[in-house]
């Protein structure tokens, strides 16, 4: 599951998850759902009218792209050895420790990502980029000079995808 699958990281994430032929459950906003399911996954829950967090099914693994969620919301959603991974630091900054916790106790794990490999990681986009195998979604461009307005659009939570400034 990919919480947030309307942003810029939520977005690569599905892509990059059906590339590996996993089953993905999206969630978003109404308004964002055909557009979302375009990219292939295997189904969409709109948050405006379903909590995904009272689901009565159970997921490998949870991606929270926009970390308006959290770990204990997520655990009764999870496998039994599921795996909970935010964008965000969570609430009282619980992703940075939480990822040692619950490694020690085991089963259900939260998991703070960190690079291992940028170049490799890198490499890897540049080729799904070029088998046309994964479009970043843009929102708006910008020229340099409304770097402020830019800013503004992204900061409302309102864009869906990627903002792109112009140096034209």
């Amino acid at each position: 599951m990919v919480n947030g699958a309307t942003g810029a990281i939520g977005s690569a994430a599905v892509q990059i998850l059906k590339y590996m032929g996993v089953h993905v459950v999206a969630v978003c906003d109404t308004k964002n759902m055909s557009r979302i399911a375009a990219l292939g996954v295997d189904r969409v829950i709109d948050y405006t009218k379903e909590d995904f967090t009272t689901l009565d099914e159970k997921f490998d693994f949870i991606f929270d792209a926009v970390g308006k969620s959290s770990f204990g919301k997520c655990k009764p959603l999870l496998q039994r050895n599921g795996i909970y991974i935010s964008s965000e630091l969570g609430p009282n900054a619980e992703n940075l420790y939480l990822p040692i916790l619950t490694k020690i106790k085991g089963g259900k794990r939260v998991i703070f990502p960190i690079p291992v490999s940028p170049k490799k990681s890198l490499l890897f986009m540049q080729g799904l980029l070029e088998k046309e195998k994964f479009k970043p979604l843009i929102d708006k461009k910008y020229p340099l000079e409304k770097i402020r307005e830019a800013y503004y659009y992204v900061d409302s939570g309102q864009k869906i995808g990627n903002v792109i400034l112009s140096f034209e």
